[in-house]
């Protein structure tokens, strides 16, 4: 049966693909990291070895705080019991919070340590220029059918 607790273990398997930079499924990998969220879960955990599954190619782009949200963020989503996963008013109450972060922000550390400055588009984005509604206002979401858990 299709429930948006099933929805939101989805967006926690795409999350986990976006910070990983890693399909959900891939065989050419060693054998133990075929399947991306089982490889990955042990790694999200732990602020430090989080830095595992990130991937490089996003270095220098956010702190080690935000990736460690990111990350408890696709934890909490791909939860085994559905009833345990966050609602997506939730999970999009924490994305905003971490886009925010983001934007007030003039510099983000890196995982060595260092700092670096923010990209000339974070420098000029203007807060609360695009606002997504949550799901719950959206009409799509109300004649749907789908029953919220």
């Amino acid at each position: 049966r299709l429930t948006a607790k099933n929805d939101v273990y989805s967006f926690g398997v795409v999350l986990l693909e976006m910070l990983s930079g890693r399909r959900v499924i891939d065989k050419n990998r060693p054998p133990g990291q075929h399947d991306l969220v089982e490889w990955a879960k042990p790694y999200l955990t732990n602020k430090r070895r989080v830095l595992h599954v990130m991937d490089t190619r996003l270095q220098g782009q956010y702190s080690l705080n935000q990736a460690q949200r990111a990350a408890n963020l696709a934890l909490h989503c791909l939860a085994p019991e559905g009833k345990l996963r966050p609602s997506m008013d939730d999970v999009v109450r924490e994305l905003e919070q971490l886009s925010t972060f983001n934007d007030h922000n003039s510099h983000h550390h890196q995982p060595n340590g260092r700092q670096s400055s923010c990209s000339r588009s974070q420098k000029d984005a203007k807060p609360g220029l695009l606002a997504y509604p949550r799901p719950s206002a959206s009409p799509l979401f109300a004649s749907s059918g789908i029953t919220r858990m």
